[in-house]
């Protein structure tokens, strides 16, 4: 269906403009004629969406989460909590998927199997969360706790996500800025230095070579850069035994290893209390954290405590050994294994965590900022100065 503006006349003369949408155009004339309009012209105004972003965000899913939560909670029914949505989403992805859904329960589609329907949306931890919600007639209180998680889980990762990429960044920038003095800078002292009628100085030497080296090879650099983000990328998601030293590694790096492991306790303390709140079983929860750890690392050991329980173990053993989980971590589950507030422990163990997280970034952002500066001042003025060392030398001579 495509949307089309009009302007018409209705039976008693009177001007009338708006949106149709129809197959065509003569359709959309049709379909006016058949409401009594006169005088039509129809003007083709693209398709629904147009212009629109298409692709499911995680903050499109958070904000999808929390208005769902408060219409179920104000009683609003199933049906039209997801027209509500569906209308008022600016995103067309959101628009599509929740129309689809809200058709799906129209036609006696349970809400799970119609949000099942729609895995670029609702992951399979979602959809589980509110299997469970609709199994155990909580499902208001369950998608509340959605709400909250997904909202944690979007904000924890987002500063994991700066986290990286501020050095990341300024490392780029650093790259380019350097680039451009080797290519069109550099040439331009080397230039003027042709006539000089000495020696070079041989900070001043080595940067004019590398500024050759650097015009002639270009690509070069540029084609290894990019083969080498290509064959890490490619091994990464083919080779499991490689994302597994990846993963591993990432997770012993000096301080970003620290956020990382703090950021994947927190991960599994709130997802792990989210499904424990809703009541799927603690085997069933633990595989759906497992998949959603994000470390192969840590979802090792998030299975190997799934197998001690189904053995008839504790859950605390295998992630103590995993040394990923400090021993206060493994300690307070323990309690609440034994005192039946698994839930209110892993709650608590979450909040602390994702608090250390936060912190961890300011430090990391305040630690590297004088790096960082001194970083660029070696760099970027050591090339200044090693190209004005025979202008220096040529003054004092002169003098």
């Amino acid at each position: 269906m495509t949307v089309y503006s009009y302007q018409a006349k209705n039976r008693n003369g009177e001007p009338r403009k708006g949106d149709i949408e129809a197959e065509s155009i003569a359709a959309a004339a049709s379909l006016l004629r058949r409401q009594g309009m006169k005088d039509i012209k129809v003007k083709d105004k693209g398709k629904p969406g147009a212009g629109k972003p298409k692709t499911i965000t995680e903050k499109d899913i958070v904000i999808f989460a929390r208005q769902l939560a408060t219409m179920v909670g104000a009683g609003l029914p199933l049906v039209q909590c997801f027209d509500l949505v569906s209308k008022g989403a600016e995103n067309f992805g959101v628009q599509e998927a929740t129309r689809r859904v809200k058709e799906a329960i129209e036609a006696g589609t349970t809400l799970t199997e119609a949000m099942s329907r729609e895995p670029k949306m609702f992951d399979e931890l979602f959809v589980n969360l509110v299997q469970a919600g609709e199994q155990s007639g909580i499902l208001e209180s369950v998608l509340g706790r959605l709400a909250v998680y997904k909202e944690k889980s979007a904000s924890l990762k987002a500063k994991v996500k700066s986290a990286m990429t501020y050095p990341i960044s300024v490392l780029v920038i650093a790259f380019v800025i350097t680039g451009v003095l080797m290519i069109f800078v550099v040439p331009t002292f080397a230039d003027l230095f042709k006539n000089f009628g000495a020696e070079l100085p041989a900070p001043t030497r080595i940067v004019i070579a590398m500024s050759e080296w650097t015009q002639s090879y270009w690509y070069v650099v540029i084609f290894v850069v990019g083969a080498a983000g290509y064959t890490f990328k490619r091994f990464y998601r083919q080779s499991e035994h490689f994302h597994y030293q990846v993963d591993r590694l990432t997770l012993h790096l000096p301080v970003f290893g620290m956020i990382l492991r703090k950021s994947a306790v927190a991960r599994f303390a709130r997802t792990f209390g989210t499904m424990v709140a809703a009541g799927t079983p603690i085997l069933e929860s633990l595989e759906n954290v497992a998949k959603t750890s994000g470390n192969r690392i840590v979802e090792e050991a998030i299975m190997n405590s799934r197998s001690s329980i189904s053995e008839g173990r504790t859950l605390t053993e295998p992630l103590a050994n995993s040394g990923i989980f400090p021993t206060m971590v493994t300690s307070m589950i323990s309690i609440g294994e034994s005192t039946g507030s698994l839930e209110q422990m892993l709650e608590k163990i979450a909040d602390f965590y994702e608090e250390e997280v936060d912190r961890a970034v300011d430090n990391l952002t305040a630690l590297l900022e004088p790096i960082i500066l001194v970083f660029l001042g070696v760099v970027i003025g050591g090339l200044v100065v090693a190209m004005y060392m025979p202008i220096f030398q040529m003054g004092s001579v002169v003098g």
